[in-house]
């Protein structure tokens, strides 16, 4: 499976931007899918998760404010982030796992390069 992410920019706190993941090698709706925000120095933090089954999962710090979706058709995850803060700042990472019933999410792909989303006035 390999996977592009892009998307990320400069954005003013408040702002809004829609991330993509373009998945090739493998049809997305098979997949659980799952994005990443990694910060310089920290680790690479779950951000949300959609499963093959449509349910999608959303960390508490972005919830209400951050919605995961996915267009089979297109073969691509999106992750819609919304009211966008200055601590949102970071490199997005997408990639495919193993969605498990009690929330725990194993990824399984390469990571990419990622994209890098900015918030600042």
């Amino acid at each position: 499976v390999q996977l592009q992410a892009y998307g990320g920019g400069l954005v003013q706190p408040g702002g809004s931007l829609r991330l993509s993941c373009a998945v090739s090698g493998s049809a997305v709706s098979t997949l659980d899918m799952g994005w990443y925000r990694q910060v310089p120095g920290q680790v690479r933090d779950l951000v949300a998760v959609i499963s093959t089954g449509g349910y999608t999962d959303i960390e508490d710090s972005v919830k209400g404010r951050f919605t995961i979706s996915r267009d089979n058709a297109e073969n691509t995850v999106y992750l819609q982030m919304n009211s966008l803060k200055p601590e949102d700042t970071a490199v997005y990472y997408c990639n495919p796992g193993r969605y498990y019933s009690n929330g725990y999410f194993s990824p399984f792909g390469s990571w990419g390069q990622g994209t890098q989303v900015t918030v600042s006035s």
